[in-house]
């Protein structure tokens, strides 16, 4: 892969990463590192992405690997007898219990979203998780903007009631 296929495969991607990164890590600087490192990564590994089917879906498992990593390995950093230097600090260990809390939820979101039918857990998709706008989404399915709303609509319904009745 040359740097002109890199730059516009991957660096477009970037803000999406951001986002990702950011919901995870709750933090601005933390979220950018993480791009960073995932764009370096992706970089090193160029020589093998070209088999890469869905860049987007690919740079989000990546980004969220690397933030879980970030957090396991800040839990991680404590050590036995550090108790007198420990209480000067500001207890990160809530931060990390809340966006494993927020990943577990997400996971379980994403198992209610594939009981959902195809056509609107599709949309969804595309909608949530891609950040695609209404007119794209119905360029590229070939119904129209309404029609994407009501499904969308209808979707978000059906997940709505799936997570409040525990079914999934």
């Amino acid at each position: 892969m040359t740097s002109a296929e890199f730059k516009e495969i991957w660096l477009p991607l970037a803000d999406r990463f951001y986002r990702v990164a950011f919901y995870i890590l709750e933090n601005e600087s933390d979220a950018e590192d993480a791009v960073q490192d995932l764009l370096v990564r992706l970089w090193n590994m160029r020589a093998t992405l070209t088999g890469v089917r869905n860049p987007s879906a690919f740079g989000i498992t990546v980004i969220r690997n690397i933030c879980l990593d970030r957090l396991r390995s800040a839990a991680s950093r404590v050590t036995p007898g550090t108790d007198a230097y420990l209480g000067s600090l500001p207890d990160t260990s809530v931060d990390v219990d809340e966006a494993l809390i927020r990943q577990e939820d997400l996971d379980r979101i994403r198992i209610c979203m594939a009981r959902l039918p195809d056509v609107h857990r599709k949309l969804l998709e595309m909608r949530v998780f891609e950040n695609m706008s209404y007119p794209e989404i119905a360029w590229q399915t070939g119904l129209t903007e309404v029609n994407v709303r009501v499904k969308i609509s209808h979707a978000r319904k059906k997940l709505k009631k799936m997570l409040e009745d525990e079914t999934c």
